[in-house]
């Protein structure tokens, strides 16, 4: 997997103080995407395990609030296999804090049915550590900026956590 950009210290994309992580590859390709580069698989910088040690790394400090993956599509099969080190690792080391996830998947169909057009045999591990899901394809159609969190009103924000 490949990866566009790691924002650190971002306050856009979930509650609190976050690091962002934003991967590559997304077959979605929304209307009025804000980051169409990001739908090339090919696009940016190799996803490695020295990655993954500065991202946890980066989220150290007790102001920041979490993890954050977006990009791009993180719940491309692709995508979940290569992520699922990071979202374990992030979770064994604080556990306290939470990982917001955006897809423009739908968490009912597309996630958690076993037919769904992206489950896969990681889905289930990988979306026990998210806390938070933002889910549904952007339509520009639907596009509100008085939306926290969120571009279009389709989209929902749903606690996954379970309470934990």
């Amino acid at each position: 997997m490949k990866y566009s950009n790691i924002k650190y210290y971002d306050i856009a994309n979930g509650e609190g103080v976050r690091t962002s992580l934003f991967v590559s590859g997304c077959t979605h390709h929304c209307k009025g995407c804000f980051n169409p580069e990001t739908w090339d698989f090919n696009h940016g910088t190799e996803f490695t395990v020295d990655t993954i040690y500065d991202i946890v790394k980066s989220c150290e400090p007790y102001y920041i609030e979490g993890l954050t993956l977006l990009g791009g599509e993180p719940m491309e099969p692709e995508n979940q296999r290569a992520l699922l080190p990071l979202v374990r690792t992030f979770k064994e080391r604080y556990p306290e804090k939470n990982i917001w996830c955006y897809t423009g998947y739908t968490y009912e169909t597309d996630l958690l049915d076993e037919n769904g057009k992206a489950h896969t045999e990681v889905t289930e591990d990988f979306l026990s550590y998210i806390d938070v899901l933002v889910d549904g394809e952007f339509i520009e159609a639907k596009k509100d900026i008085t939306l926290k969190f969120r571009g279009s009103s389709n989209q929902r924000i749903i606690d996954v956590s379970g309470g934990r």
